[in-house]
């Protein structure tokens, strides 16, 4: 994936990302680890969570996010894309050969490997990958 041009789809992005996730609570180091797939910048993580909060798609509460998503999270089947090549896990580093991808509205997403993507978007509570 090409990185998103501009601050402003970074953001829409990674809120969408948020509102797409597996469980309804998590910790807010788990909604930074996954804001970090998209952007690094402390700024622009805070103005994540703050867009997240005010369009009602999280709660937060002390070192605690809800997910007001409403049901809706990745669909594995129609969301994420498999792709073959050399990558490079942008949540890990991990040289992989097998790129996870996740289409959100906002865009794509990746590329992950197998135990990342279920990171990222939530359905899997740890585990780095160690693939090639």
């Amino acid at each position: 994936m090409n990185e998103p041009a501009s601050r402003e789809e970074k953001l829409e992005l990674a809120v969408e990302l948020l509102a797409h996730l597996e469980h309804e609570e998590l910790a807010l180091s788990d909604a930074i680890d996954r804001i970090e797939t998209v952007t690094t910048s402390p700024s622009l993580t805070r103005e994540i969570l703050d867009a997240a909060e005010k369009r009602g798609v999280i709660e937060r509460e002390n070192a605690r996010l809800r997910v007001r998503r409403g049901g809706t999270y990745v669909n594995y089947e129609s969301q994420v894309v498999r792709r073959e090549g050399e990558f490079e896990c942008r949540r890990c580093g991990t040289t992989i050969t097998t790129g996870h991808f996740v289409k959100l509205d906002a865009g794509e997403l990746g590329p992950f490997g197998s135990s990342c993507i279920r990171k990222v978007t939530g359905r899997d509570a740890g585990g780095d990958d160690a693939e090639t």
